[in-house]
């Protein structure tokens, strides 16, 4: 390839042939032929995937196990770049064929798990090891972080999501964004927009009210927008208001390139949409992985004059504008050696610090020093830790830490008898699972069930809280990609709540403690069993050192300081998008035209929740929770204190002061909630989070001055009668809280003048959507 390519570019110089990067975009453009420019608007085929469409394409794989990558014209200087997956970190193929060396990824936790941290140098620290690893095994592209909001417990890919708040998102979003691109490599931001259901995913219509969509699910990629200038966002498969999303002009024209002032590439995502021309017109600028049918519909369209090469050829100058900038253009001489291990220390602070105590009752945690040795190691998920989701969010890593190598790293021991118990259930499980697969075609993201729960007897009960000095027992779920999860997902099964029970019986009556993990990458229900057990933990799917950060939280080694960036209801039915899901009726995706005619939740899902979304709604109409938004737990305490607030005349800026009162360091996260003054005209919620910051790690004893700043304009609600951002006169109360219902100290904001921003009145419901409402 490189020969050929010196070649094409010598005889191209020759022939004064315009070389991109020497010529300018636009007489690159000027030079290439129709069929050139439809082929660089369109991928180059994905090997794998089983589709009515055959894929098309001439280039090579570079990268083994990339999503995709460009179409290459070698005459004027335009190589192919690469675009890889991967927001838990970068996902290719970990061997080659004919190649004795490895190329490994490392494991980050899970988006939920980063969140969770609400520590955004820590995730720019995340998304700078990830672009690095994008860079040294030749991707250009790495196809993350996907934000979209956690509108119901039960959407498959939350695990990929960050939160069921836009300033969560917004801000985890831009800090990850920043650290991959620090390293010269682009990102895409995904899925843009309103993709929060699995169910139907390329065929679900999205009914969501313009002010729904502007504060909670647009917000977000407002702000990484704004703030990180990714280099390419990612359209959704979805309909949004009666439109494919990569076919919505409204979306990618007038709102995120006309008002939002974006400059890169808009690519769909992956067999997304169903009309090319539509979305070459909408902004819609590449077409992955590319089809024989797109090109041809490009082609025709332009020939018979129904497509505008104009159109064409704004789009082409948008590809090359990304494709100068790739290591790929500029010759980066890959080393396919990344520095895993420094990568893997930083996978294991991060979910060290994305953890959330939900409970710890008479200081079962930290465990004590002197008195817990040995461990009864209890639960399925105990033995087969999940370390994230399936599908495109997965990574091929060299290992993973277990929970038991993680304890024994520790110095723990683990009663071996009950290991070699759990240890040939697992093995029976792998191996029928095996058999399974040589019975069936295998689909894409295809993942093993999580383990099944074994009952365990009162014997090796009582057994075990003799033997023993403390149980630690995990619940694990897994989820992924193409696949909404069902309630039997959210509760206890019969056997994880009859262990819990026993377990909890018997060790109580021998003065023992009990200790709960959870292994999800989803909300779960917790209110009916959480005062069980002495302590929970809400380990998340925190990536390849699992067992190891696990353990440095529960033996005291850190203080635990994440804290829930979601909701935990009591039970599903509390959740006012409930009637508004799909529950289990169809569950696999089916890209194909044939899945229309279920009907509601599949066809089409209305968004009648509206703005009140997770806290929102819970908070506002004063809700019982089992856990709320912000909340977590710490080995020590901290008081707040001189609460500020500056106005610069664009800015708040805001700041407290957090103690540490405890005797055990730790870290504070200071959340900054508004309640805006009534408008008749339009409800509001209760309060909204602003804006948050997390402290050092504070000594007992010492204090921190926490800063903030909030924007004017982030006081603005959307009034969509005049389609406008509406900050309104009145008294605005500053909330600094632990969490969304622990508001420690309140300051108080007037607003003397109405303030009043227009912008478009686009993307409108197409039919009439019956709005939740106090």
């Amino acid at each position: 390839m490189g020969l050929m390519l010196a070649t094409f570019s010598l005889v191209a110089h020759a022939q004064n042939i315009p070389q991109l990067g020497q010529a300018t975009i636009a007489e690159v453009v000027k030079a290439m032929t129709l069929e050139e420019k439809v082929h660089l608007l369109i991928g180059t085929g994905m090997d794998g995937i089983i589709n009515d469409q055959p894929v098309i394409g001439e280039t090579k794989n570079i990268v083994p196990g990339a999503a995709g990558t460009t179409y290459a014209i070698p005459r004027l200087g335009i190589p192919a770049v690469v675009l890889a997956d991967g927001p838990a970190g970068v996902r290719i193929s970990p061997k080659r064929e004919n190649d004795t060396a490895t190329y490994y990824c490392t494991h980050f936790p899970i988006a939920t798990s980063l969140a969770s941290t609400w520590n955004t140098e820590l995730v720019q620290s995340v998304g700078q090891a990830i672009g690095n690893e994008a860079l040294e095994y030749g991707v250009d592209i790495l196809l993350a972080p996907a934000l979209n909001i956690q509108r119901y417990p039960l959407c498959g890919r939350n695990f990929e999501y960050y939160s069921e708040d836009p300033v969560v998102s917004g801000n985890m979003a831009t800090a990850y964004v920043k650290g991959v691109q620090n390293n010269g490599v682009g990102v895409s931001v995904k899925h843009f927009a309103a993709n929060n259901q699995e169910s139907n995913r390329t065929g679900n219509d999205a009914r969501v009210s313009q002010r729904a969509l502007r504060e909670i699910y647009l917000k977000g990629f407002e702000t990484v927008i704004k703030n990180a200038a990714p280099w390419t966002v990612m359209t959704s498969y979805n309909l949004l208001n009666g439109i494919y999303t990569s076919e919505n002009g409204e979306l990618l024209t007038d709102l995120l390139r006309q008002e939002w002032g974006f400059k890169g590439l808009v690519m769909s995502d992956w067999f997304g949409g169903k009309n090319a021309v539509r979305q070459m017109q909408a902004g819609n600028d590449m077409l992955q992985p590319g089809t024989e049918k797109q090109y041809n519909d490009i082609i025709s369209a332009v020939k018979k004059g129904e497509l505008d090469e104009k159109i064409i050829d704004r789009n082409v100058s948008n590809v090359l504008g990304m494709i100068v900038r790739t290591p790929h253009f500029k010759k980066y001489a890959y080393s396919n050696h990344p520095d895993l291990k420094s990568h893997a220390d930083i996978a294991r602070q991060a979910g060290q610090e994305g953890m959330v105590l939900l409970e710890n009752r008479n200081n079962t945690l930290p465990l004590s020093q002197t008195s817990v040795h040995k461990i009864a190691l209890l639960g399925s998920a105990s033995y087969s830790l999940t370390p994230g989701g399936s599908g495109s969010g997965d990574v091929h890593s060299a290992y993973m830490v277990s929970l038991a190598e993680g304890l024994k790293n520790a110095g723990y021991e683990i009663d071996a008898e009950t290991e070699q118990l759990y240890g040939k259930h697992i093995e029976e499980l792998d191996e029928k699972y095996q058999d399974s697969l040589k019975q069936i075609k295998k689909l894409m993201f295809m993942s093993q069930p999580a383990p099944s729960e074994i009952t365990m007897s009162q014997e090796i009960l009582n057994r075990l809280s003799n033997e023993t000095d403390i149980a630690i027992l995990t619940v694990g779920r897994k989820s992924g990609e193409g696949k909404d999860c069902i309630p039997s997902d959210f509760n206890l099964s019969v056997d994880e709540r009859q262990l819990i029970e026993n377990t909890c019986r018997t060790f109580h009556a021998a003065n023992k403690k009990v200790l709960v993990l959870l292994n999800v990458g989803n909300v779960i229900e917790t209110a009916s069993w959480k005062d069980l057990p002495d302590a929970i933990l809400l380990a998340w799917e925190c990536g390849q050192e699992m067992g190891n950060s696990i353990v440095d939280v529960l033996s005291g080694k850190v203080s635990p300081s994440g804290k829930l960036t979601m909701t935990f209801p009591v039970k599903l039915e509390d959740i006012p998008s409930t009637t508004n899901f799909p529950m289990g009726e169809h569950q696999i995706d089916n890209p194909t035209d044939d899945s229309s005619g279920f009907g509601k939740n599949w066809d089409y899902t209305d968004y009648e929740e509206d703005i009140y979304v997770g806290y929102r709604y819970f908070d506002t109409f004063k809700k019982d929770v089992s856990y709320p938004f912000g909340y977590g737990l710490s080995y020590t305490t901290f008081t707040y204190s001189s609460p500020r607030i500056v106005d610069n005349g664009r800015n708040y800026n805001v700041s407290i002061n957090v103690t540490n009162i405890g005797d055990k360091a730790g870290k504070e996260i200071v959340q900054l909630y508004v309640s805006s003054p009534l408008n008749p005209a339009y409800e509001k919620p209760q309060r909204e989070l602003k804006a948050f910051s997390k402290t050092r790690m504070l000594q007992p004893g010492e204090t921190e001055a926490i800063s903030m700043i909030i924007p004017h304009e982030a006081l603005a609600s959307f009034n969509q009668d005049i389609s406008a951002w509406q900050t309104d006169k009145g008294i605005y109360s500053f909330l600094f809280g632990s969490s969304s219902r622990d508001i420690r100290l309140t300051k108080e904001l007037r607003i003397g003048k109405q303030n009043t921003v227009p912008v478009g009145n686009i993307l409108r419901p197409k039919t009439q959507i019956s709005v939740f409402s106090k």
